[in-house]
């Protein structure tokens, strides 16, 4: 059969109930029933089948939307503590490194000053050691100026007396005279 022939069918129904005085667009009454019961058994299907079944994933849905809110929050918490702690440990690691660094700074003054010292313990001594050395040869000059002045005198001495003072023991007798008289002047 044809789609034409089943339309033509079709219209050729609606004009025959139209011609015995039913209204085309009502339906008939077992058809009503019919789709009534159906209906109602496919509403009870889907209450007591599909429902639960969705609840369920309802259900499931939240729970697992708030646990992973709460774990979210319980995350952001502990995240808020290990913040915490690590502004606390950076706090005290910057306070670490300033005593370190003011300990570096007084020893370094420390060490400085040892420095300072031993440099002055060292030039006291060198000048010390320096003071004897010019002590030590002043008192060999004055002895070898004694020596050869006195054998200046000596020889001038006896070029004027016109006697020979060769003997040391007039001699040296005559030099310290001489000195000692020297010094008494000044």
């Amino acid at each position: 059969m044809s789609i034409e022939t089943k339309l033509f069918n079709s219209v050729a129904a609606v004009r025959s109930a139209a011609a015995e005085g039913a209204n085309p667009l009502i339906p008939h009454t077992a058809e009503i029933v019919v789709g009534f019961i159906a209906f109602s058994l496919l509403f009870l299907v889907l209450r007591s089948k599909v429902v639960p079944m969705f609840e369920k994933a309802f259900t499931a849905r939240t729970e697992a939307i708030e646990g992973g809110m709460q774990r979210a929050e319980k995350a952001q918490r502990d995240a808020q503590i290990a913040l915490q702690k690590y502004t606390e440990q950076l706090a005290d690691a910057r306070g670490e490194a300033q005593q370190i660094r003011e300990e570096a700074r007084s020893q370094g003054a420390a060490i400085i000053e040892d420095l300072r010292a031993k440099a002055q313990e060292e030039a006291a001594r060198i000048t010390a050691a320096a003071q004897v050395t010019i002590e030590a040869e002043r008192q060999q000059a004055i002895t070898s100026l004694r020596n050869e002045v006195g054998a200046l005198a000596t020889e001038l001495a006896s070029k004027i007396v016109g006697e020979s003072l060769e003997d040391q023991v007039r001699q040296s007798r005559i030099v310290d005279r001489f000195i000692a008289e020297l010094e008494a002047k000044k």
